[in-house]
Parts: C-alpha cells; sequence; structure tokens
C-alpha cells in the first residue's frame, strides 16, 4: 500500500531506519552514510533511486554544517571535490545503463574495496602528492555516480592517514558535500532526479539530523585509537553486510 509519493510503507520504515543508523555513523565517525545508506535502500528501491535520495540527503545534511566544513578541511579536499564534479557524470551514466543485478554487485564490491584499503598501514600526517590526490578525486566521481558512495578511496586518504580527527571528517564530509551536489545536478540533467525522492529525503531529514548529532556527540568522547578502530568496523561491516545480501 502507498503512503507517500507512491512508495509503500515498507520503503518508507526501511528508509527511516537506515537513515537513523547511517547518520548516526557518519556523526560518529565522518562518513558512512552513503556506504551504509544506499546498499539498504537499494533493496527496497532501484539502485538508481538508491542512491539520487542518499545524495540528496548528504548534501542536506552538509549544507547545515558547511561552515565549520570549509573551517577545518584540508586543501586536498577542494582538489578532490573539484575532480569528483568533473567525473561523477560518467559513474551516474554507466548506472542508467546497467541493470539492478549489475549495480548491486558492484556496490557490495566497492564497500569491500574500503574495508581491504583501511587495514593498510597507516601513512604519516603529510599530504600526498598530486598523482595520487588526482586519482582519489577521479576514483571518487566514479564511484559517486555509480554507486552514491565515494568512500572507498577518500576514507583511506584521510583516516589512514595521522592527521588530527577534526581535519579528516571536515575533509571527508566536504567532499561528500561537493560530490552530493554534482550527483543531484547530473540526475536532474539526465532526467533521473524525481520530485517524490526530494519530498522523501525532506521527509528524511530530522531522522538524518537526529542521527548525525547522536554520533557527533560520542565521538566527541572517544579517543583517536578508538574512532580509528571504528572507522575500520563500520567498513568491514558494511562490506559483509552488502556481500551477504548477494546470496
Amino acid at each position: 500500500m502507498e503512503v507517500f509519493g507512491g512508495f509503500t510503507a515498507l520503503q518508507v520504515g526501511v528508509a527511516l531506519a537506515a537513515a537513523l543508523g547511517s547518520a548516526f555513523v557518519r556523526g560518529l565517525t565522518g562518513f558512512g552514510m552513503a556506504i551504509l545508506l544506499v546498499p539498504v535502500l537499494a533493496l527496497a528501491l532501484p539502485p538508481v533511486e538508491a542512491v539520487v535520495l542518499t545524495n540528496a540527503l548528504s548534501l542536506m545534511i552538509g549544507a547545515t554544517e558547511i561552515r565549520s566544513l570549509v573551517r577545518d578541511a584540508e586543501t586536498s579536499a577542494w582538489v578532490i571535490g573539484a575532480l569528483v564534479v568533473v567525473t561523477t557524470p560518467l559513474g551516474l551514466y554507466a548506472l542508467a545503463l546497467t541493470g539492478r543485478d549489475v549495480a548491486r554487485l558492484a556496490i557490495a564490491l566497492i564497500a569491500l574495496s574500503a574495508f581491504i584499503a583501511i587495514l593498510l598501514p597507516r601513512r604519516r600526517s603529510a599530504q600526498p602528492g598530486r598523482a595520487v590526490t588526482g586519482f582519489v578525486g577521479m576514483l571518487s566521481g566514479l564511484m559517486t555516480g555509480y554507486a552514491g558512495m565515494l568512500g572507498p578511496p577518500v576514507v583511506p586518504y584521510y583516516a589512514g592517514r595521522d592527521l588530527p580527527r577534526s581535519i579528516a571528517k571536515a575533509s571527508m564530509q566536504l567532499i561528500f558535500t561537493i560530490a552530493a551536489t554534482t550527483g543531484l545536478a547530473t540526475a536532474t540533467g539526465l532526467g533521473i532526479l524525481r520530485l517524490e525522492l526530494l519530498l522523501f529525503a525532506v521527509l528524511m531529514l530530522p531522522v538524518i539530523i537526529m542521527g548525525n548529532r547522536l554520533g557527533a556527540r560520542v565521538s566527541g568522547t572517544i579517543s583517536d585509537p578508538v574512532w580509528r578502530g571504528t572507522v575500520g568496523v563500520v567498513l568491514g561491516g558494511a562490506a559483509v553486510a552488502a556481500l551477504a545480501r548477494l546470496i
């Protein structure tokens, strides 16, 4: 039975529950909302709509924090963000041409790659070279368009270094906000964005804000080693869950 904008009660319930949990993780770790939210939404919605809805939510929550993100982010975040803008349309176009099963498999493999990357030895805090930063930016854009999650390359880039937690979180979240803006613009240009999806995002926003604030509050009470360990657990859990849904 449809209860909102063509969505069933089950779809709305799944989306709200996933939104609360994924937003809490975002507030706690600085990332994770798309990595956790897209695979769950893709069970109740077509993958394309799951990605577009997640982009809308990422933009909305990022807009509420934009001042602190701009203030605290590393300069590399702007470079990566600019490359994401350029390459996201290619990823979203590929998603529009891909079957649902193939898209869900790709989303699961992307989540797994993020977990593997975070297991690599932690690097010094100095910013990586231009080539590494450029590769991360281009790959992030493709993943943003195709799976609504640029975390796999971005999270190891920041969380895998000895950066202050505030800088790592702000840098990742600024890039996510830029990517979400690009994803929505591209979806509009391709005719994928529906008004119902935007209204659905507005309905979910209070839940996203509440979960994000709860996560940020908990984040302020834990040490950096615990925070980095949580990052690994989140990525590993997302990878396992995504792969389990394919079996």
